[in-house]
C-alpha cells in the first residue's frame, strides 16, 4: 500500500470517527427542544459542523484522486482543514456538556 494510500485511509477512518461523534451531537441537539435559545446555538454549531466535515471529505477525495507525485502537495491543506475540524469539534462538544 502507497503513502497515499495509507495516509487516505487514516485521515478517512477518523472522519469516520467524527461523523459518528457529530451525529451523536446532532441527536443532543434535537433533546433540548425545550431550552429554544441553546438549541438553537447548538444547531448552528452542528450546522458549521457539518460543512467542514463535507469540505474535509471534499478536501481528501482530492488528495485520493491525485497522482503519487502530487498529493503531498493538498496534504498540507487537508491537514489544516483536519486541524480545524478536530478542533471545532472539541469546542462544540465542549460547549453541549455545559
Amino acid at each position: 500500500m502507497s503513502e497515499k494510500d495509507e495516509y487516505t485511509e487514516k485521515i478517512d477512518a477518523e472522519l469516520d470517527l467524527v461523523q459518528a461523534r457529530l451525529d451523536a451531537l446532532k441527536a443532543r441537539q434535537r433533546k433540548l427542544a425545550a431550552d429554544a435559545q441553546r438549541q438553537r446555538e447548538h444547531a448552528r454549531q452542528v450546522e458549521a459542523l457539518q460543512k467542514m466535515a463535507d469540505a474535509t471529505k471534499a478536501k481528501l477525495k482530492e488528495l485520493a484522486e491525485a497522482d503519487d507525485d502530487g498529493w503531498h502537495l493538498l496534504k498540507d491543506g487537508v491537514e489544516n482543514i483536519w486541524g480545524e475540524l478536530q478542533s471545532t469539534l472539541q469546542n462544540t462538544v465542549t460547549t453541549f456538556k455545559e
